[in-house]
């Protein structure tokens, strides 16, 4: 229903007579709102003043809603790249947690096996002792102390 009032108002608006009696050519929305100032200024020579301002408020309008039409697209256009962008960043998102929960299957891998290796020191230390044994008990001690004072997350490696 509105649509037919809008097509009424279209074509009351557009149907200006130049001179009393004389029709002059009917302009279509798009020739309308497409023509340049200079040439709405000639298309007006010769109207009557009220139908020149009925034709300059038609242009502005149908000017206005290409604007507002204009806007919507850009901003459903805006809205369409911000959700692919969030799409995106959620998939990075999801890629680090798990690398993270892998790193962290890692870690606690080490950690496991430096407890295994600080326990097996200990037995060693507890047997008979003889001179290597308690070099090499000196040596693991002594880099155990290093790496318990430094932040490194990676603990020391025994030789084999």
């Amino acid at each position: 229903m509105q649509g037919m009032t809008t097509h009424f108002k279209t074509s009351k608006a557009l149907k200006v007579k130049r001179e009393e009696g004389e029709n002059a050519p009917t302009l279509s929305d798009d020739e309308l709102v497409a023509m340049t100032v200079r040439e709405l200024n000639q298309h007006l020579r010769g109207l009557n003043k009220e139908d020149a301002v009925r034709l300059k408020q038609r242009r502005r309008t149908l000017k206005n809603r290409g604007y507002a039409a204009s806007c919507r697209i850009k901003r459903v256009t805006q809205k369409e790249e911000l959700e692919r962008q969030k799409i995106e960043l959620q998939l990075e998102v999801d890629k680090l947690a798990r690398e993270n929960a892998s790193m962290r299957l890692e870690l606690d891998a080490l950690r496991a096996k430096y407890e295994a290796l600080q326990c097996f020191s200990r037995t060693v230390t507890r047997g008979p002792l003889s001179p290597g044994k308690v070099a090499t008990t000196s040596v693991i001690t002594i880099v155990k102390s290093a790496n318990h004072n430094s932040s490194s997350p990676t603990p020391f490696s025994a030789p084999s």
